[in-house]
């Protein structure tokens, strides 16, 4: 049967399926959960290539090219991804799709005429192409916020800070007032945003989701435990993720140093990003670490359950900057987390519901805490059982979708449509009542 499609949505994003992890993954979601709505979608964006910097072999980094793909049509960018992912290098990476995409944004404005365009940022320096588009095709502008790449790359230390900063936050603020709509991932960056001028009026609030009938506690032992050879009385302590400068790595090594002579304790580390060589070669002088390489959607579930302990090291700067996407299908898996954050951060405040805080960089207070779950299976049941009810409440996919999207006239019909699923735990009623409707 012919879809009755009535609204067109345009979405520009650096990142889509059919990447595993970040900000790829929750597009593709995004777009195949309102394409199952009726709503008519055309991404604009690059050939997969993240968290391992290197183009995905069925795609070409050099020509432009287009697929079907999670509910969507897309629309592929040349994009140029360095080797070693620096300062430098990766604003040339990020300009260098701002510039390809932007005849193929333009494109699609005059000629397709979208009634709403939805860009990510990172990057920013692609927003400005998808708020012309937005104006030539009288569309509304909507600019979602994964990350403050800016503020992060300043306060890593990434880029050097002084009447560069100055300018480039000037620069971001002008142009994050202009959309209409300026969405994001976390009260922290909620507040990060209004300091920036954008209006409360303009702000929305659209958290990262979990699947829960994907993610979900195991009754039985991991399936993955007898493929990788982890004897059964081994105790796995899991990071699952990227592997990039913000996550803060090097404390789980000097964690693990400090486990040694833990016989039946194992150091799991699974993903890649920039600094995987680095890690890799402090893993290599240590008995007790075990790296793995990224694992498939159909075995994620097998590998969060393959943890006692899930670990999430973060550094300081980054915390209200980006809330890590991973925490959510850790809680979701059941299974308890210690988390590097300081007390009142987003990451903090949901972490602390599903295992223990400690302070960032603080190498002894994180292997206490482990120490602490690890001889306590009873604690670690309830810390897991905790995680889960959070993650049902708030971060449900159906239910943050429905939230976000019945609150604009252009998709409210849309995301009011039920579609056939399994039932899930029964949870508490959703910590946010749906707003009213603002026009878009």
């Amino acid at each position: 049967m012919k879809k009755d499609y009535s609204t067109r949505l345009l979405v520009v994003a650096l990142n889509y399926a059919p990447e595993l992890t970040g900000i790829g993954k929750y597009v593709g979601e995004m777009t195949e959960w309102l394409s199952a709505r009726h709503v008519d979608i055309r991404v604009v964006t690059a050939p997969p290539y993240y968290p391992a910097w290197s183009v995905n072999s069925d795609y070409s980094a050099r020509r432009y090219s287009r697929e079907r793909l999670a509910g969507a049509k897309v629309f592929r960018c040349p994009i140029w991804v360095p080797r070693e992912p620096r300062a430098l290098s990766r604003i040339l990476h990020l300009l260098s799709f701002a510039v390809t995409s932007l005849p193929v944004m333009l494109w699609q404005a005059l000629f397709w005429r979208p009634d709403v365009v939805f860009v990510v940022e990172p990057p920013i320096c692609a927003a400005p192409g998808a708020l012309l588009a937005a104006r030539l095709a009288g569309a509304r502008a909507w600019l979602h916020v994964q990350d403050l790449e800016i503020d992060a790359a300043f306060e890593l230390g990434l880029l050097q800070a002084g009447v560069l900063r100055r300018a480039v936050l000037f620069a971001e603020r002008w142009l994050m007032r202009r959309f209409d709509h300026v969405s994001n991932i976390s009260e922290g960056m909620q507040t990060k945003l209004r300091t920036k001028g954008v209006r409360g009026s303009r702000l929305v609030h659209f958290p990262n989701w979990v699947d829960v009938r994907l993610i979900r506690p195991l009754d039985a032992p991991s399936p993955m435990r007898r493929e990788l050879g982890i004897a059964a009385g081994t105790r796995v302590l899991l990071y699952s993720g990227n592997m990039g400068e913000k996550q803060g790595l090097d404390v789980i090594m000097d964690v693990a140093r400090q486990f040694v002579a833990d016989k039946d304790v194992l150091f799991l580390l699974c993903g890649d990003g920039a600094v995987r060589a680095r890690i890799s070669r402090t893993a290599s002088q240590l008995p007790n670490v075990r790296m793995i390489p990224l694992q498939p959607l159909s075995k994620f579930n097998d590998l969060l359950n393959l943890a006692d302990v899930h670990l999430l090291p973060q550094r300081a700067a980054a915390e209200d900057l980006a809330l890590p996407s991973k925490l959510g299908p850790i809680l979701a898996s059941g299974r308890p987390v210690v988390a590097s954050a300081r007390q009142g951060s987003d990451i903090a405040k949901f972490a602390d519901s599903g295992g223990l805080v400690v302070s960032p960089g603080d190498t002894v207070a994180f292997e206490q805490a482990l120490r602490r779950l690890l001889a306590s299976p009873g604690l670690r049941r309830r810390l897991g059982a905790a995680g889960r009810a959070l993650v049902l409440a708030n971060w449900e996919r159906d239910s943050v979708m429905r939230r976000t999207f019945v609150q604009f006239p252009a998709f409210a019909e849309f995301a009011k449509v039920p579609i056939q699923a399994e039932p899930v735990d029964k949870v508490p009623a959703l910590l946010h009542a749906e707003e009213q409707p603002v026009q878009l």
